[in-house]
């Protein structure tokens, strides 16, 4: 094995499987009095930092939706919530069992079925020394894990995509993707997954959640094809809400100090280390991409400041528990720094992804996983008392660096070529097919699936009649975007298509979709009409 450990028993590699390296236990009930193995610190720990990674699900939901356009605003919050709920159900049945089983296969490449249902896993420790938290609690908490890559898988489907097949996609690509990835990653049991064993060190998920999540994503997008108008003006939009990025942004930064520290498994020092890193980095990572923006365009970007936190949130991710707290500054650097020109890639593909999850998510994971083989040190490693590795370069261990790019590799192909023919499939089956209709994507996918809104007056313009029909108008699309012009573009472009001084004055006239409003006093109300003048 590539860690320096004096036994597989007492070392841990990684921090969501610190479960790990230490003696396994068996799946029989213990003959001890259960509540006498644990230690309550750390119980109470571990549970506050489960209800922290759960804050993060809607937090995904929020930063996406204020990203999209509002007629699609609800559906990306429900579809992150209904991740949550399709995930934990998945990893109950059987995602806790296929990703972190003692009962190991052989192979090094997926787990059992031996703890299906939870069997055998109720009042057992995660390991008897020195980490004494009940396997229950663990499972609980690596079901988040999980349920935050499908959530980043599915976003793909933003704007054009039916619930129904996303959900059915959700169960089946947690089975098929997420659990074979996190358990080579992370499972120590047995001889333990093939890059555990190899030496890969990922502390919280930079590949099994981000890589594979944002890979996921890119494949999803490619199968599903580009939304309507794609390359022209019509998608060449603003975010319909910043303050809900801001938002979803400030659930993602507090629930990451439980994604991190609580990969220790334990109230220790190592885990303090964690919170640390995690903190510095998304705040370089901000200011990074900020500034590059502010390069471009001179203006001081909230949507880009968020974005940068996120990315530097995902860079530090799989060293948070392995370097030094000064190593936070260059992941926060080039995590955001490089996935802000990652949002290139899409158009080199020429694929419509929609979010930039692929150059969020997956291009600040692989930096992460790439600078915590150049950063790892083995005495920031060992902090919590047991863990023993080779270390990064800065300890000289030179080849650290191929094991994380093998692992993260790995992950990324393994996750766009499963997810491609995951996708592909399930499009081919009656009923599932993956895309709605022109129709109900021009409409809206909160109309045209869920039948309810993120904002009232979305449903009342249509009411009173603002909501415009038919398609082909040089306006077609523009209130799709709400903030892609402004009020004076906007009223030049009226007077184009013939628009009258009032919405309703004249007959027949060519009126606009609901969005042309944004600006309006319609949408805000206090008595001002504004753009009607």
């Amino acid at each position: 094995m590539a860690n320096n450990t004096t036994s597989t028993s007492t070392s841990t590699r990684s921090a969501s499987a610190t479960t790990a390296h230490s003696a396994t236990s068996t799946s029989a009930p213990s003959n001890n009095a259960p509540n006498t193995l644990y230690h309550d610190g750390d119980i109470a720990f571990l549970i506050l930092c489960t209800a922290l990674v759960l804050l993060m699900i809607p937090g995904v939901g929020f930063f996406y939706s204020g990203l999209s356009r509002r007629k699609s605003a609800l559906s990306l919050i429900f579809v992150s919530i209904l991740a949550c709920a399709v995930t934990s159900i998945q990893w109950f049945i059987w995602g806790f069992s296929l990703s972190f089983s003692r009962n190991f296969a052989s192979s090094g490449f997926i787990g059992t079925l031996s703890n299906v249902f939870f069997i055998g896993i109720l009042d057992q420790p995660v390991v008897e020394k020195p980490h004494k938290i009940p396997d229950l609690l663990f499972a609980l908490y690596q079901s988040l894990f999980s349920a935050i890559a499908v959530v980043l898988a599915a976003g793909a489907a933003v704007e054009r995509g039916r619930l129904l097949p996303c959900a059915v996609f959700m169960f089946v690509w947690a089975t098929l993707v997420y659990d074979p990835v996190a358990c080579w990653t992370w499972n120590p049991h047995g001889q333990g997954g093939w890059a555990y064993a190899m030496g890969v060190l990922d502390f919280a998920g930079g590949t099994p959640v981000h890589v594979v999540g944002g890979c996921a994503s890119l494949a999803y997008s490619m199968v599903l094809g580009k939304r309507k108008g794609h390359g022209t003006h019509e998608l060449n939009y603003r975010p319909h809400n910043v303050a809900s990025v801001v938002v979803g942004t400030v659930f993602l930064w507090v629930g990451w100090f439980g994604f991190n520290a609580g990969s220790a498994l334990a109230a220790n020092l190592r885990a303090v280390v964690a919170a640390t890193t995690t903190n510095l980095a998304a705040g370089v990572g901000g200011i990074t991409w900020c500034v590059l923006d502010w390069r471009l365009e001179r203006k001081w970007s909230a949507v880009g400041f968020c974005s940068g936190v996120v990315a530097g949130l995902i860079a530090i991710t799989p060293g948070s528990g392995f370097v030094p707290v000064w190593a936070a500054v260059p992941f926060g650097i080039l995590g955001a720094g490089l996935a802000n020109y990652g949002t290139k890639i899409k158009f080199l593909c020429n694929i419509d992804d929609a979010l930039d999850t692929f150059a969020v998510h997956a291009v600040a994971g692989l930096v992460g996983n790439i600078l915590t083989g150049i950063f790892a040190s083995k005495d920031i490693a060992h902090l919590d008392g047991v863990t023993l590795i080779d270390g990064g370069w800065l300890d000289h261990n030179w080849k650290q660096i191929i094991f994380q790019l093998a692992g993260s590799f790995a992950g990324g192909v393994y996750s766009f070529v499963m997810t491609a023919l995951i996708v592909f499939a399930l499009d081919h089956i009656p009923g599932l097919s993956l895309r709605v209709s022109e129709a109900a994507e021009v409409m809206g996918i909160d109309d045209s699936e869920i039948g309810e809104f993120a904002y009232d007056y979305v449903e009342l313009m249509r009411e009173v009649g603002i909501d415009g029909g038919g398609a082909g108008s040089i306006m077609d699309g523009v209130g799709e975007t709400g903030s892609m012009f402004s009020n004076t573009q906007l009223r030049q472009q009226q007077q184009q298509v013939g628009r009258s001084a009032s919405p309703t004055a004249v007959a027949g006239a060519r009126t606009f979709t609901r969005e042309d409003t944004k600006d309006s006093g319609v949408v805000y109300g206090g008595g001002q009409t504004s753009f009607y003048q």
